[in-house]
């Protein structure tokens, strides 16, 4: 990989700076392609002088996209959305944006291009966000056939948004819901076992998918009891019908960062986990890492009394 260039949509997110930090590593040169590149400065001390460059790109705009990815070797698209606000939509952001970046990637002749997806993707999901997933994985096969789709679960590590949510509200409130029951199946993935598999299918792969899961399974209630665990809380676990959930979810809609939407509780209806049949992990020569060896460190300022701790990219 060493003296290549790679593109990267979104690399100063909560996953782009651990696949950063890999593909640096390994020599590569790096364009963070991002919409504040002064906030992605950060990014730079994880390589060499000029190794790492934030350049200021809107996916929305092919000019602005052509520009990043000209004479690039590879580009990675890791740009999602968890919620909509403003021009910030789901059809704009993963269908147009990612279908943009795959036709700017094919009239460039990069050599790959990775497009991080979800597990559940699904033109028939309730949710728009499952939906949209599944109309940018087909438009970007569409203008680049060679795409390596790679489908995670849920993803946990250092200020995610999935546990740490969960634990900043276990600390100011005496009850959680469990939204259908809690009888919904998650399969955790490592953030950085993400990133090594981004950095494992960068020379080979072509036009394959893999759905990304952590080896354990768990239903939605065993996620909170094992938070609450870890972070020494007892809270009362509260089952909330789909329907109680999706209307209490209206209301918080209306906040600048929504706790929940509409559009994710209509995520939960469906598990979310590994298929059958499909490549994983296991195709990448990578062993997931269990909840329990990074849970406890990650969550631990949560905890009577914790520490703080600072944020760490190893």
């Amino acid at each position: 990989m060493a003296d290549r260039i790679v593109t990267v949509f979104g690399g100063s997110g909560f996953l782009g700076r651990h696949a950063v930090r890999q593909l640096a590593a390994k020599g590569t040169r790096l364009r963070i392609a991002v919409r504040d590149p002064e906030a992605a400065a950060f990014l730079k001390p994880l390589g060499d002088v000029g190794q790492i460059v934030p350049l200021q790109t809107n996916v929305r705009d092919d000019a602005s996209v052509a520009r990043a990815i000209d004479g690039a070797d590879a580009v990675i698209n890791l740009v999602g959305l968890l919620y909509e606000s403003g021009r910030q939509t789901f059809q704009a952001v993963h269908v147009e944006g990612a279908r943009r970046i795959a036709q700017a990637a094919r009239q460039a002749k990069v050599r790959s291009l990775i497009q991080i997806s979800a597990i559940g993707a699904d033109p028939d999901s309730p949710a728009r966000y499952a939906r949209t997933k599944a109309e940018g994985e087909a438009a970007v096969r569409e203008a680049f056939p060679k795409t390596v789709l790679l489908r995670p679960s849920v993803v946990f590590g250092p200020e995610d948004n999935f546990f740490n949510r969960f634990a900043s509200l276990a600390c100011l409130a005496p009850a959680l819901p469990l939204i259908g029951g809690g009888k919904t199946r998650m399969q955790p993935v490592y953030v950085l076992d993400i990133a090594k598999a981004i950095a494992g299918v960068l020379d080979g792969h072509a036009g394959e998918t893999f759905e990304l899961g952590g080896p354990q399974v768990f239903t939605f209630r065993e996620l909170m009891e094992r938070m609450l665990e870890t972070i020494e809380r007892r809270r009362l676990l509260v089952p909330v019908p789909f329907w109680a959930a999706r209307l209490g979810a209206f209301f918080l809609e209306i906040l600048p960062r929504p706790l929940l939407t509409r559009d994710q509780v209509r995520l939960l209806e469906r598990d979310n986990v590994v298929g059958r049949n499909v490549k994983t992990f296991a195709d990448l020569g990578i062993t997931p890492t269990p909840l329990a060896a990074v849970l406890p460190d990650d969550l631990a300022r949560f905890c009577p009394g914790g520490r703080r701790r600072t944020f760490n990219l190893a």
